[in-house]
């Protein structure tokens, strides 16, 4: 079983992570400056009445995560009990051979822990329908136009699929946990 208390606690918070970065640190800033969360959403992961983490593995060339990680910080900042702070996925190998998708290392992973940091669930790389188109069509095309209808697909989403993704995990962990 994994100890995630100290992990936790040394994971960055989103504006340390991005001070940080090396690659992508302007659209990173951009993508949070525009991130918005549809209300209901928010009704949401406000009715759940216990706190959660969110402890995100990523790395600042992913383009996935410029994409996925801003969306739930504004996400985690309008919710009354929702924090989140970011990994990197190479300083943490452990952790990520716990979370493969298909085997690979693929990020950004959202893992999520309860109040006692305690993991009750993970979600990661993409959202469901983007995740299987790529598998399905995607992995067939030149990487630069698999890349150009994947910015495509987070531009129309603006993250509403990820979110209710991430916030379905949250109250499915949180229901677990009740019931345990």
């Amino acid at each position: 079983m994994m100890e995630w208390t100290s992990r936790y606690e040394t994971a960055l918070t989103f504006e340390q992570y991005v001070a940080t970065a090396q690659k992508n640190q302007d659209l990173w800033r951009d993508v949070y400056r525009l991130a918005t969360v549809e209300p209901g959403i928010i009704d949401r992961i406000n009715a759940i009445r216990c706190r959660r983490h969110l402890l995100i593995l990523v790395e600042d060339w992913c383009g996935d995560a410029v994409n996925v990680v801003p969306p739930i910080v504004r996400l985690a900042e309008r919710a009354e009990r929702l924090d989140v702070r970011l990994l990197g996925r190479d300083a943490n190998p452990d952790i990520m051979n716990a979370h493969l998708t298909n085997g690979s290392h693929s990020i950004p992973v959202v893992i999520v822990l309860d109040e006692q940091l305690v993991e009750c669930g993970w979600w990661g790389p993409r959202p469901t329908e983007l995740q299987r188109w790529v598998i399905d069509v995607g992995l067939a095309m030149p990487s630069a136009e698999r890349y150009r209808h994947i910015r495509a697909w987070y531009a129309r989403d603006h993250a509403g699929t990820t979110l209710d993704e991430v916030v379905a995990l949250i109250e499915q962990c949180t229901t677990t946990s009740i019931i345990s």
